[in-house]
């Protein structure tokens, strides 16, 4: 595609009457530049990619796109440069996101592009809509935190959002394979960051608004900020499907062109839910006067099963079909999924990692078995926002029987520094209940071992993740496998069970 195509829109201006060279792909990264390539240098979080474009030249671009005037002096002082075209962008992200769009033809307009935001719920709703509308015949990606999915076809996932060049080039594979719809989880990071410009979604659901990630947007109000721009962005014939119960749900949509749609599990919406009995196995819910028994359990579920039940419908599914298939769909993994072992020790892995979505379980688990011993495990991870950690020490004491407060992923922190950084969470009472084991398995160990009778232990934080990022090295760490090992060791397991049942 010729370089005045892709930079079409993007607020980058070709010299005068050039149409400039055809270029063979776009890269954000120097080290995967190939003869012919644009190369668009974004300063991001950790890195900046005006440090590498001289890099970039000599790998053979064809095109820099670039922001910063001087760095782009620096890198190219002495050096030869046969043919490059510099163009300069006055956001050099945004101009990424454009250009990306346009390489891989504006995929986003070829399918039905739906997108969630908020703190907690996306990657459930999200998977769960993908699993949903495959069930009801319908080619379906995914792009979430947990996996990225063209059909049936899985990707790796690196972030919650990916990068303008990936998310084009996933949705490009999946119209060109003849997927109708594409369920993508964004984050207020990626909205900030200029991820999702240029991509036409159908539909916004906002889930929730409560504390993380502060460690980037510094305050809680630039962190709404982030998540309203997603809302504020939709087309006028696309759908904006809030939470009303959220005190932050219509303050979203409070300026959008999109038409608002109103779900609710406390308040007068468009679309009401009730719970009427749960238990470890499911829950029956009354969805607008319809019962429907769902295979999750918990109040927040509650709220992930109406916003997928909304969205179905505001796509135009019919209600008894989507019903059938609400019935039918399974946790997504890592979400208050539960192994059953010896002494009837229930142990629960969740990937709850913030004081809300751990208030959320907890109280999911007070409510399921109110007479059972509650265990928290539990860590914060490092190099994130530090002022969410005495929070969560708050609410597992207020809500857990036994604490033991472990390591998470620590990343190039000390796992003794945010351990002291949660301890100073919890009063004297919270502090007496509690034990501090660094070593992520083995206090998993101690949980269930030492757990009495009939108790539920919940393994907070890791959830899906088969990984532990200590220092800059990550390690294989599969809490299933783990739990499964110790009920083993302790002769009765599900996971036992299943193996013997195998040979």
């Amino acid at each position: 595609m010729r370089l005045d195509r892709i930079i079409r829109g993007s607020g980058v201006e070709m010299p005068g009457g050039i149409t400039g060279p055809d270029i063979t792909a776009i890269c954000n990264d120097s080290r995967k530049v190939i003869p012919g390539a644009l190369f668009v240098a974004v300063k991001g979080f950790a890195s900046d990619g005006h440090d590498y474009i001289r890099t970039a030249v000599r790998n053979g671009a064809a095109a820099v796109i670039y922001q910063d005037s001087d760095a782009l002096e620096r890198q190219t002082q002495g050096l030869e440069q046969p043919g490059t075209i510099f163009l300069k962008a006055g956001s050099s992200r945004h101009a990424l996101a454009i250009a990306a769009a346009n390489f891989y033809g504006n995929p986003s307009h070829r399918l039905t592009l739906v997108g969630i935001t908020g703190t907690n719920g996306k990657t459930t709703t999200v998977t769960l809509l993908y699993r949903l509308f495959t069930s009801l015949g319908y080619n379906c990606g995914l792009l979430s935190t947990i996996a990225n999915y063209v059909g049936n076809r899985r990707h790796e996932a690196v972030n919650t959002t990916a990068d303008p060049i990936t998310i084009n080039s996933l949705l490009a594979e999946m119209a060109d394979c003849g997927c109708e719809y594409c369920f993508m989880e964004v984050s207020s990071i990626g909205v900030e960051q200029e991820r999702v410009a240029g991509l036409k979604f159908k539909a916004g659901i906002f889930s929730n608004l409560t504390h993380d990630h502060l460690d980037y947007h510094k305050t809680f109000a630039e962190y709404l900020r982030c998540k309203k721009l997603f809302f504020d962005s939709l087309p006028q014939d696309a759908f904006a499907i809030t939470n009303t119960d959220d005190r932050n749900g219509m303050v979203m949509v409070q300026n959008t062109r999109a038409k608002v749609i109103t779900y609710a599990c406390r308040s007068i919406a468009d679309h009401t839910c009730r719970i009427i009995e749960e238990n470890f196995d499911g829950m029956l819910l009354k969805i607008d006067g319809h019962e429907v028994w769902c295979r999750l359990v918990g109040r927040h579920n509650a709220y992930n099963m109406l916003a997928i039940y909304s969205t179905a419908l505001a796509l135009g599914a019919d209600t008894e079909e989507v019903l059938v298939g609400m019935s039918t769909l399974e946790p997504a993994p890592g979400r208050l999924e539960t192994l059953t072992g010896p002494n009837d020790i229930a142990a629960v892995i969740d990937y709850a990692h913030t004081p809300d979505a751990l208030e959320n379980v907890l109280a999911t688990l007070r409510d399921i078995a109110p007479e059972r011993p509650l265990i928290c495990v539990f860590g914060c991870g490092g190099d994130r926002d530090r002022t969410k950690r005495p929070e969560m020490a708050q609410v597992a004491q207020r809500m857990a029987d036994r604490i033991i407060v472990t390591s998470d992923n620590s990343r190039t922190e000390k796992t003794s520094a945010i351990m002291d950084d949660i301890k100073a969470g919890m009063d004297i009472s919270g502090k007496a209940k509690s034990l501090f084991i660094e070593d992520r398995e083995q206090a998993i160990r101690t949980a269930i071992m030492t757990a009495p009778q009939g108790s539920t232990v919940l393994l907070a934080g890791k959830g899906h993740e088969t990984y532990q990022i200590i220092g800059t090295e990550k390690r294989h760490f599969d809490e299933k496998e783990i739990v499964g090992k110790i009920f083993e060791e302790m002769g009765h397991s599900d996971v036992a069970r299943k193996k013997t049942a195998e040979k």
